[in-house]
C-alpha cells in the first residue's frame, strides 16, 4: 500500500490549492499614491478539500490470467476515487498607510458607523483642546479697578 492510487488523487488536490492560494491573496500587493499614501488589499481566504475512494473486488470466481487468485491481490484491485478542493476569496477592505494615520477601509459594512468610528480620536483631540483653553488665563481680560 505504499503507494495507493488515493495518495496520488490527494497529492494533485493539495498541489492544485497551493498554487491557487499564497500570501498575497490574503494580503495583496501594495499600492503607492502620488500622495505618499500606501494601499494594501486584505482578502478573506476559505478552503475546502475532500478525496476519497474505493477498491472493488473482482467478480465472484474471476481468476488471474494464470488461475491464480493470489496475483489480483498482488497487482492491486481495481480502483475508483475522486477529489476535489473549493477556494473562496471575499475581499475584506484596504489598510490604507498614510498622513500619520493607518485606517481600514471595509468593502461592506454600515459606512455611517465607520465614519463615526473614525472621527472619535479628532473629537476627543478637539473637546480636550477646548478644556485647556478654558483652564489658561486670558490676557484679554482687563480689571475694572485700573
Amino acid at each position: 500500500m505504499a503507494n495507493h492510487p488515493i495518495e496520488a488523487l490527494m497529492k494533485t488536490a493539495m498541489e492544485s490549492i497551493q498554487q491557487m492560494v499564497d500570501v498575497n491573496t490574503i494580503v495583496g500587493d501594495a499600492v503607492e499614491t502620488p500622495d505618499g499614501s500606501v494601499i494594501i488589499p486584505v482578502s478573506r481566504v476559505a478552503c475546502g478539500f475532500a478525496a476519497g475512494g474505493s477498491e472493488f473486488p473482482p467478480p465472484e470466481g474471476h481468476k488471474g490470467n494464470n488461475g491464480d487468485s493470489q496475483e489480483n491481490e498482488k497487482s492491486g484491485l481495481p480502483f475508483g476515487g475522486g477529489s476535489g478542493a473549493g477556494v473562496s476569496v471575499q475581499p475584506v477592505g484596504f489598510l490604507v498607510v498614510g498622513n500619520g494615520q493607518v485606517r481600514l477601509l471595509p468593502v461592506e459594512g454600515n459606512l455611517i458607523v465607520d465614519r463615526v468610528i473614525d472621527a472619535v480620536p479628532d473629537l476627543l483631540d478637539k473637546v480636550s483642546g477646548m478644556f485647556k483653553k478654558k483652564e489658561e488665563p486670558s490676557d484679554d481680560i482687563i480689571m475694572a479697578d485700573e
